[in-house]
């Protein structure tokens, strides 16, 4: 039997960044983006998120490609969300890039309550600072992501 662990700290966000995730109805997205990954044979272990991006931390299945798993989650999603155009009106999509970090198993739960937190944490940080603290946490060497890349 294969064992792998692989704790992903995923980031999604809407198309321009627009806020257009109903807080609402946004647990009924995250119920539905965890039947993507239950279907997938994905652990979803945290989802939250504010209303123009979410975070997942998930145990990616040793048989799923990250990239393949995050467009099954935006293109299914997207269909659900259009089909439920009641309650996320201003949906235009998500954008097109995403960002995913490894998580060690030690720091697990402190990401599990970092997404816990996710609407207090924004009452002091937008969503472009917060991405840009990831990228220089994790020493990527990145462009500048600009909304408008979403087109």
């Amino acid at each position: 039997m294969s064992i792998v662990v692989a704790y992903y700290h995923v980031v999604i966000g809407t198309k321009y960044r627009h806020i257009t995730i109903s807080e609402k109805h946004k647990q009924d997205l995250y119920s539905y983006i965890g039947g993507i990954l239950r279907k997938r044979s994905c652990n979803l272990l945290a989802i939250n998120g504010i209303g123009n991006h979410i975070h997942l931390l998930l145990n990616l299945h040793q048989s799923v490609a990250l990239a393949d798993l995050i467009k099954e989650v935006k293109r299914g999603s997207s269909l659900w969300i259009k089909e439920n155009k009641d309650r996320f009106p201003l949906f235009e999509g998500w954008g097109k890039e995403y960002a995913a970090f490894v998580v060690s198993y030690a720091r697990k739960q402190a990401v599990i309550d970092y997404i816990a937190r996710q609407e207090i944490h924004h009452n002091s940080e937008v969503f472009d600072q917060e991405l840009q603290r990831f990228i220089t946490a994790h020493d990527i060497v990145y462009r500048t992501y600009s909304p408008s890349d979403d087109d």
